[in-house]
């Protein structure tokens, strides 16, 4: 198979926010998970430095909080200052202490070196709740929530430039949802008094693939809009925990970029897409396990719907089918950079995270090793790329229908501020090398780094790892050099760098 490419082919300079992340109250993703004042791996503010250092090391752009759906009641005054008192969050039905709160996220972002991107309580919250907490983070001394932050000790503004107004509100599961009209006026006079506090700050909004909804909210609301927001889970488990086999995954991947067509073909159909970007700011493959809450008939025991959440820390689920698809699932995004600003893999440690935490340390999933590459490794101009000749695979999608997928995934880029290129290419197949012929014009050293596993089962786990980053030197670079690939693979080649 030929991978044909050129130069002055070029789709867009890809966002590094591409790469973002998403943390929420839910289960251990914030307590016991990146804030664990009682751990010996903490540090003085009872951040788990080790959580840091591995989000670091992937180069974590941005992280959206503190939801998800536990945002629609939640009112972030109750959350800074003393004294915190918790509640009982209706979202997920469990007590929030409120100890983790606006001033903590903010610093923990600061330690880990991405923006912070506030998702805001449109369900049970009001227009005027929204602004004054931009007020609290971005105004220097004016207004009484400004002189609360200095109060509560931050002197100097948090300056927060990304924010959400709701969180899939058009959905019956949210609470406080909305039908689309009344939704846009909201999403109206939410931009508009938040802007008139900081007119730097750049908003997005709760949307969907669906035309009536986002075109209503568009209508009313777009010319306060810098975004469009978008969520996608393509395994969707939340009442089961039974993941896709293989093979179904692969046919997941044919539908990586339908929801991103969809909402391109809007923008462009209302002259938007030089002024909104589309934000994919909540997407895993699979559903977040939570059995009983989103439903009508609502778990008793807390052994009905609390309880079951732990086994989202089953790390033996999340294999090299999850790394296949978060690596076509990134190679789609920066194929669309050209409306595609911002991405946040969802959640970004335990439930479906790429991080697991346990009292002595951490697991890297096999979705962490995926960031790792794609951050440490690949370029930020991408190229459109082709492979004519691609073999293609026929498998059974979860609902037992046929489908044909392309063996390969590919993704060219090259760097905005040096030499070389860095190709990435995923080989679907789940036993079979596979050879890729770079049918294009480049110079230097070629050196691999890559990820596989001995089977597409494979995963990592406490005094267990499968799946980790590994290299190879290949030698120089010459056009029609042929690559071998390895089966269920993410391998990543750069050329000249």
């Amino acid at each position: 198979m030929k991978i044909v490419t050129s130069a002055v082919d070029v789709i867009g300079k890809r966002s590094p926010m591409l790469y973002g992340q998403f943390i929420e109250h839910f289960h251990r993703q914030i307590y016991g998970g990146i804030y664990d004042p009682q751990n010996s791996l903490s540090d003085e503010e009872g951040f788990r430095k080790d959580v840091l250092e591995a989000l670091r090391a992937i180069h974590v752009p941005i992280v959206r909080w503190p939801g998800g759906c536990f945002v629609s009641s939640y009112h972030w005054k109750d959350g800074v200052g003393q004294p915190r008192v918790p509640y009982f969050d209706k979202a997920w039905r469990v007590e929030e202490s409120n100890e983790f709160g606006t001033d903590e996220f903010v610093s923990w972002c600061r330690k880990v070196g991405c923006e912070p991107y506030i998702c805001t309580n449109a369900g049970t919250g009001t227009a005027e709740e929204m602004s004054d907490w931009v007020e609290y983070c971005n105004l220097p001394v004016e207004g009484k929530f400004a002189r609360m932050r200095i109060q509560n000790g931050h002197e100097a503004p948090f300056c927060v430039k990304y924010w959400s107004v709701g969180n899939e509100n058009y959905g019956g599961h949210e609470i406080g949802a909305k039908p689309a009209g009344e939704w846009g006026r909201l999403v109206l006079e939410s931009a508009k008094m938040m802007k008139r506090v900081d007119p730097t700050i750049e908003l997005s909004a709760a949307a969907l693939t669906d035309l009536d909804w986002n075109i209503d909210l568009l209508r009313h609301s777009g010319q306060f809009l810098n975004w469009i927001s978008i969520h996608q889970y393509w395994d969707q488990i939340h009442e089961t925990n039974q993941p896709s086999d293989y093979p179904a995954v692969l046919a997941f991947t044919n539908h990586t970029e339908d929801a991103i067509r969809k909402v391109k073909g809007l923008l462009m159909a209302m002259g938007l897409e030089n002024r909104i970007r589309i934000a994919f700011d909540e997407w895993n493959l699979k559903e977040w396990y939570h059995p009983k809450v989103h439903t009508i008939e609502q778990g008793v025991t807390k052994e009905e719907y609390v309880t079951p959440r732990d086994q989202n820390d089953d790390n033996a689920i999340y294999t090299m089918g999850d790394a296949i698809f978060t690596a076509c699932f990134l190679n789609a995004l920066n194929r669309n950079c050209d409306i595609v600003g911002m991405a946040n893999f969802a959640p970004v440690i335990n439930t479906r995270g790429c991080i697991f935490t346990h009292p002595e340390g951490l697991v890297l999933r096999s979705t962490y090793h995926v960031f790792y590459l794609y951050t440490n490794y690949m370029g930020d101009i991408v190229q459109r790329a082709v492979c004519p000749d691609m073999e293609r695979c026929t498998v059974r999608n979860h609902r037992g229908v046929e489908e044909t997928v392309d063996l390969l995934d590919i993704c060219v880029t090259k760097f905005s501020d040096g030499p070389g290129m860095a190709v990435a290419v995923v080989n679907k197949s789940p036993e079979h090398f596979e050879e890729a012929e770079l049918d294009f014009e480049a110079g230097g050293a070629v050196k691999g780094y890559y990820i596989c596993g001995e089977s597409v089962s494979s995963y990592n786990d406490i005094a267990h790892t499968e799946v980790f980053v590994q290299e190879e030197e290949l030698g120089e670079f010459a056009k029609g050099m042929t690559v071998r690939l390895r089966p269920h693979s993410v391998e990543i080649f750069r050329i000249g760098c």
